[in-house]
């Protein structure tokens, strides 16, 4: 049996196309994200991937409609995501493919 630790990864990414993962793969990436309240996310955009998100826990609003927990919401390439988490929120998140650098800041130079 191998064991990790969630805390050694990076942004909660552990499968994917980068390190450290505890599955190197090209073809998809998982994470498990906890944002609080009220927090600030980066409003963004993927070119090549498609991100399926389950909603564990809590509320939050994307792209101008709520979700709460057991929702699950899929942003296609291109769909900007625009975050508000109206409470404390935990996420399971894939995106497929797993592309290094596919991440696109809105207002960033993309």
């Amino acid at each position: 049996m191998e064991v990790d630790k969630l805390d050694r990864m990076v942004k909660g990414w552990f499968i994917g196309d980068f390190d450290p993962s505890v599955l190197k793969t090209d073809q998809f990436e998982v994470a498990y994200h906890t944002h609080s309240a009220g927090e600030h996310h980066d409003i963004h955009y993927h070119k090549k991937s498609r991100e399926y998100n389950l909603l564990v826990r809590g509320k939050m609003i994307i792209n101008e409609q709520e979700f709460n927990a057991g929702d699950i919401f899929i942003l296609e390439p291109y769909e900007v995501s625009e975050p508000t988490f109206l409470t404390d929120v935990e996420l399971v998140v894939v995106r497929a493919p797993s592309v290094k650098d596919d991440k696109y800041i809105v207002g960033a130079n993309t």
